[in-house]
């Protein structure tokens, strides 16, 4: 997700637009979304977001034991995905900004890797958007694979995860680039501060960094409990094998 998402960000930013603008980065990151849930999925479920991992054990879904070894391959690979961006892209990169890695200015590029605020940004209202994107996310998810719903047909389930992503980060993304993800910021940025970049990927943007950690997981519990709550709770009982026979019966004579 992070190798081919991020890349994305840079072939938009490092060619200055002429590959790519807002647009290819919505499908772009949707798309390796999309991929990284079908690679995974028949293994960890598609687990590629600390925040999902952590809605899927406050609910039940999945042990709480688990956690922890998510979150840290979680973090693995994003740092890992990031590190293949700036292989690929080395030369760009230095062309770019005659080789100077910058945070902020009109050659900054530590945005290909992780978010910022926009200038107008405050931390509150970041960390409201972060909440917001992450509980709609976790919402729409539950709403995918819940059987019991208009559930997507069975093995399409990435396709819909990554249409929900084309659609927050295009309504919900100017403001700091909707992270929804923890390990997605977080390990790429790492890998920015060693990479020469430095600790003011940590500093800008009024000290930002923690706000798409935070934020995220908050709002992802949030967003499955309301899930739960006004549509899980809700649903009938299926009906027993003698009253759906029972039905069709029924249809049967009507329609003859």
């Amino acid at each position: 997700m992070t190798a081919l998402g991020c890349g994305c960000v840079g072939q938009s930013v490092l060619s200055r637009g002429a590959h790519g603008g807002p647009m290819m980065v919505s499908v772009g990151f949707a798309m390796a979304v999309t991929v990284a849930v079908y690679v995974t999925g028949g293994v960890s479920g598609g687990h590629i977001n600390p925040a999902v991992s952590l809605a899927m054990c406050v609910t039940g879904r999945l042990k709480w034991t688990k956690l922890p070894i998510y979150i840290l391959a979680q973090l693995l690979g994003a740092f890992v995905g990031a590190a293949a961006v700036f292989g690929i892209y080395y030369n760009a990169f230095m062309d770019f900004s005659d080789g100077k890695l910058e945070v902020t200015g009109p050659n900054a590029t530590a945005q290909i890797f992780a978010t910022y605020p926009a200038p107008y940004l405050s931390l509150i209202n970041g960390f409201a958007d972060q909440v917001m994107s992450t509980a709609v996310l976790l919402l729409a998810i539950f709403a995918i694979f819940d059987t019991k719903n208009n559930s997507v047909p069975k093995g399409l389930e990435p396709i819909a995860v990554g249409l929900l992503i084309i659609v927050l980060t295009s309504s919900l993304g100017m403001n700091s680039g909707c992270a929804m993800n923890p390990a997605r910021d977080l390990g790429p940025r790492l890998f920015t501060a060693i990479a020469g970049w430095g600790m003011e990927v940590f500093t800008a943007g009024n000290n930002w960094w923690w706000v798409p950690i935070v934020a995220p997981m908050l709002g992802a519990v949030l967003g499955a409990m309301i899930y739960i709550i006004f549509i899980e709770m809700h649903h009938s009982d299926p009906p027993s094998e003698e009253e759906n026979d029972a039905h069709t019966k029924y249809e049967l004579t009507n329609m003859a």
